[in-house]
């Protein structure tokens, strides 16, 4: 136990780097997932519609680790030369965000169709329609895909630690080598790894009931209206 005791601070910073990198990246991904969805809405616009489903096919079709090494040791040689850190943040949030976005626009393609047209029919704008009918009703339904994946990517941040980056498991694997415990150090980043993960997803169920309920209740008019 003291000799857990002593692991504990640097344990406990490889935490922090581990929490940062998976919020980092997952607020990029949010970010990239929206405007990828909404470039791939209408295949009719091939001008958004191609350079997004391009993207997305690069990110899901090769390995997450590939992807990071080609941004920390292949980019360089092009002259654009990132930082552990940031090769971390930007490849788990690209990647991560090109597997939402075909979660969000499933998600905003499965409103119902009288939800569309009723907004349609009070005159809303495309932006009005997506802000206050459209989206809140797709977040419902993109929520439970959307919190399996934050809770993938702080499993998966761990992948950072092969470029370097100090987080969890590169610390944990520095005390292994060191102490030579290799089952008691890793069966503790186990328990920090669950302590997280475990919470986080009861708190993504509570938050799943508790979006049902509030849109049961504001529902906005033209929510109400019904389908032509």
């Amino acid at each position: 136990m003291d000799q857990i005791i002593d692991w504990m601070p640097r344990l406990v910073d490889g935490l922090r780097y581990t929490v940062i990198l998976t919020v980092l990246s997952f607020a990029l991904s949010l970010v990239v997932a929206l405007i990828i969805a909404a470039m791939r809405l209408n295949p009719a616009l091939k001008v958004l519609y191609v350079p997004a489903t391009i993207y997305l096919e690069v990110f899901r079709c090769t390995p997450m680790i590939l992807q990071l090494f080609f941004a920390y040791f292949a980019l360089p040689s092009l002259g654009i030369n990132l930082s552990p850190m940031m090769a971390g943040v930007l490849t788990l949030g690209l990647c991560v965000g090109a597997y939402l976005s075909e979660v969000f626009r499933a998600a905003i393609l499965a409103v119902d169709r009288g939800q569309w047209e009723a907004s349609s029919a009070l005159a809303m704008s495309w932006p009005m329609m997506m802000r206050y009918t459209i989206l809140p009703q797709a977040a419902r339904i993109a929520l439970p895909s959307t919190g399996n994946y934050a809770i993938a990517l702080f499993k998966d941040s761990a992948l950072a630690s092969t470029v370097s980056v100090v987080e969890l498991l590169f610390s944990a694997q520095l005390i292994a080598s060191e102490s030579f415990e290799y089952i008691k150090v890793y069966a503790v980043i186990g328990v920090f790894y669950f302590a997280i993960c475990y919470p986080t997803s009861l708190a993504i169920r509570r938050l799943e009931r508790k979006l049902d309920i509030t849109l049961r209740r504001s529902s906005q008019p033209a929510l109400n209206v019904a389908p032509i």
